[in-house]
C-alpha cells in the first residue's frame, strides 16, 4: 500500500504535508501537478518546501505535467465530437467545463496512479476542517486534526513560508489566469500582477470566448481604473 500526498502548493496542502511529516507518518510519494499557469511566487514557494524536506526529511517532490500545454488545450485543440466538431481550443473555462482542472491535473494523476492500481494506494488531499462541502471519499489528515483554513496559513507561517505575500492578496489561490475568480481578486490581479495581467489581455484576444460572461479583460481593466464599489465587490 502506497501512501501518497496530493500537494498543490497552497496553504492548507503545504501545512497537511509538513505536519504529516513531522509527525512521522508514512508518506511514500509527494506529487505536485503543473499547469504551467501557477502563480511564479507559488513556484518559489515549491522550490522552498522541496529544500526544506529534502534536508529534513530526506523526501522529494514529483513534479507532474500534461503532454500537452495549457495554451495547446486552450487555443489549439482540435475538437472531434459534438456541436463544435474541428473547432481549435477550448477557451476560457467556465463553471460547466473546466477543461484545465480536468486535462491538466485531474487526468494527470489519475494516470500516474494506475501502476499502483494492484499494490494499492491511500492518497491524501489537504481540505480543511472548514470546507465539508468538499469531502468526498479520500484522506483528509486536516479533517481529522480539525485544522481549519486560517490554522493552515498560521501553521505555514509559523515553520517560515509565506509564498511572498500571495495570501496577503488572496484568500485561496489558483491558477492565476483563471476566469472564475471574482471581481475582488480580479482587481488584485490588475493593480499587484501587471505583468501577469498584460499576458491575461493577450490571452483573451486570442480566445474564441470572452474572458467572462460579463465583461472582457479590456472592460474590467477600464472598470478597476475607474474604481469599484462595495457591492460590485
Amino acid at each position: 500500500m502506497k501512501h501518497i500526498v496530493n500537494f498543490s502548493g497552497g496553504k492548507d496542502s503545504t501545512a497537511m504535508l509538513l505536519r504529516m511529516l513531522e509527525e512521522k507518518m508514512q508518506v511514500d510519494e509527494i506529487l505536485f501537478c503543473d499547469t504551467g499557469k501557477d502563480f511564479p511566487d507559488m513556484l518559489n514557494h515549491i522550490e522552498q518546501v522541496k529544500k526544506y524536506i529534502k534536508e529534513k526529511y530526506n523526501k522529494d517532490i514529483i513534479t507532474l505535467k500534461a503532454e500537452k500545454s495549457f495554451d495547446y488545450y486552450m487555443f489549439d485543440h482540435e475538437k472531434t465530437k459534438g456541436k463544435n466538431k474541428g473547432k481549435k481550443g477550448y477557451g476560457w473555462a467556465t463553471m460547466l467545463c473546466r477543461w484545465c482542472t480536468s486535462n491538466l491535473k485531474t487526468k494527470v494523476i489519475n494516470n500516474y496512479l494506475k501502476k499502483y492500481k494492484k499494490e494499492g494506494y491511500k492518497e491524501y488531499i489537504g481540505i480543511a476542517y472548514d470546507e465539508p462541502k468538499r469531502i468526498k471519499d479520500k484522506c483528509y489528515p486536516l479533517v481529522n486534526w480539525k485544522m481549519t483554513e486560517s490554522d493552515c496559513l498560521k501553521y505555514c507561517y509559523d515553520r517560515g513560508f509565506n509564498w511572498n505575500g500571495l495570501y496577503e492578496h488572496f484568500d485561496r489561490l489558483s491558477c492565476w489566469c483563471c476566469p472564475l475568480k471574482n471581481l475582488k481578486e480580479l482587481k488584485i490581479l490588475y493593480t499587484y500582477y501587471p505583468e501577469l495581467w498584460k499576458q491575461l489581455k493577450e490571452m483573451d484576444k486570442k480566445a474564441y470566448n470572452q474572458f467572462r460572461a460579463d465583461y472582457s479583460v479590456e472592460q474590467l481593466e477600464e472598470k478597476f481604473r475607474g474604481g469599484l464599489n462595495q457591492n460590485e465587490l
